[in-house]
């Protein structure tokens, strides 16, 4: 695995970051994203390039509905299901979502019934790829029998239920193994996303830090808060490793279970980093003095959405008692 990003990657960091760092209304940063070529990375670049925006997404906290409407496209891609959405969603004209965790009561034949939980973004959705008991289906949300009902989350995070009653779908068959692949994929990258959470946090707190001074000395020179940041900066190193090593074995193929398991228990380490940091700034972001708690929101929604570390320790248990392939 290569652990130095190469040029090309560098240059997409970059220009992400720029993008996303520019101050634009959300119609415009969406456009903005797509004329960059962002939409289409699924399809146009490798899944490592979809890893290196979503870092600087979580940086930046970018809208998570361009997340949704990437993982969507991705899907398509992968398992094959709805590729007439595949063109509306790379070039920006329609969004998208994903349920492919969690899909309760589903039947399909040539129509649709279930639930689906916590389904990210479906209200501004226009095509939701969901996974049944027998296959995946591309689902119109505009079709008639889908109904969306808001989920309470912290944060604000947009989170849905969708309900199907004999709904019309596109429907493809996929194994097992080809849906855990793209399952595994959209946690690594959630994993990333975190990452650049943590970044911006750790970021924030050195500057803070070095700024403001305690007894007339800067914080930053205290030992017990030199030791805090030691920590964050340890905690955020492995949770990068771990989950670029997740997206660049399932990037060549491979199912990666395991080291999606162990990307998902470092980077659940990034909500401690966050709390850590709220200590570091003296509680400020606590009562949105800065806007600290934004950070610590999305780490705590994303490190536990899907799965959390403990969900994350079982699928490592699964990988090791059955030898998993990798």
């Amino acid at each position: 695995m290569r652990v130095i990003p190469s040029q090309d990657e560098r240059d997409l960091a970059a220009m992400c970051r720029k993008l996303l760092a520019a101050e634009m209304e959300p119609d415009a940063q969406w456009k903005a994203l797509t004329e960059a070529g962002v939409l289409g990375l699924p399809i146009d670049g490798s899944l490592t390039d979809v890893g290196v925006f979503c870092l600087e997404a979580g940086r930046a906290l970018c809208p998570r509905v361009v997340q949704s409407t990437v993982y969507a496209a991705l899907a398509i891609h992968w398992l094959g299901v709805g590729s007439d959405w595949l063109h509306r969603l790379t070039s920006g004209e329609a969004r998208g979502t994903y349920a492919l965790f969690d899909s309760r009561d589903s039947s399909v034949g040539l129509k649709l019934s279930g639930v689906a939980d916590f389904v990210p973004d479906a209200d501004v959705a226009d095509v939701i790829i969901a996974s049944t008991g027998s296959g995946v289906v591309a689902v119109d949300t505009s079709a008639a029998g889908v109904s969306i009902e808001p989920v309470p989350m912290m944060g604000g995070y947009s989170a849905f239920t969708v309900r199907f009653d004999d709904v019309l779908v596109d429907a493809v068959d996929a194994d097992e193994e080809q849906l855990r692949r793209v399952a595994n994929a959209i946690v690594a990258l959630d994993c990333l996303d975190l990452v650049g959470v943590g970044e911006a946090v750790v970021q924030r707190t050195v500057d803070y830090t070095t700024m403001r001074e305690q007894f007339g000395r800067p914080i930053a020179s205290f030992q017990a808060a030199q030791h805090m940041v030691a920590d964050m900066h340890i905690a955020l190193a492995a949770a990068r490793l771990a989950a670029q090593s997740a997206v660049f074995w399932i990037g060549r193929g491979h199912t990666a279970t395991r080291e999606t398991a162990v990307a998902r228990m470092r980077a659940a380490e990034v909500k401690t980093i966050t709390l850590d940091a709220h200590q570091l700034h003296g509680g400020m972001g606590y009562v949105v003095d800065t806007d600290l708690h934004k950070f610590s929101e999305r780490a705590r929604v994303l490190s536990t959405l899907g799965g959390g570390a403990d969900i994350a320790a079982k699928w490592l248990e699964g990988e090791m008692n059955w030898g998993g392939e990798r």
